[in-house]
């Protein structure tokens, strides 16, 4: 790996954590993206406008990055849409059972040293793993 995958990555774990202390800092409230998203499905509130911006500058990031460096960030999905869409509907339960996602609990419940986090964390992580490695080499043909 260069140095350069190195820096962006250091670079993008700054801009993740200071951007999380800042919203809790200026609005009392963690930056967890599945609350921030599902709020914005309920009824309004007088935090309604606050999520509607959070969710513009998580869209804007990747036209920003574009700015800066004459080219998109590197992605590369290779997947069947039918299992992009199954994992999404599974991510989603899965924030709703674990009342938040891995920004949630792994950026700023962690920050905060949140036992409840902890185990969230280890749960989803652990998942992570069981999967990757049952599509990786148990079901060939479903992962990558």
């Amino acid at each position: 790996m260069a140095w350069s995958t190195y820096l962006q990555s250091l670079t993008g774990g700054a801009l993740i954590g200071a951007a999380a202390a800042l919203f809790l800092l200026l609005n009392g409230r963690i930056a967890g993206i599945s609350g921030i998203l599902g709020r914005l499905l309920g009824p309004r509130s007088a935090e309604t406008a606050t999520n509607i911006w959070f969710v513009i500058g998580l869209l804007v990031g990747p036209l920003l990055f574009l700015g800066l460096t004459g080219r998109l960030p590197d992605s590369h999905v290779t997947a069947a849409p039918a299992v992009l869409i199954a994992g999404g509907l599974l991510v989603g339960f899965g924030t709703r059972l674990g009342s938040g996602c891995t920004s949630g609990h792994g950026v700023c419940g962690l920050a905060r040293l949140s036992r409840r986090s902890f185990a969230a964390v280890g749960v989803f992580m652990t998942t992570a793993v069981a999967v990757v490695y049952l599509t990786h080499h148990l079901l060939p043909g479903v992962g990558p």
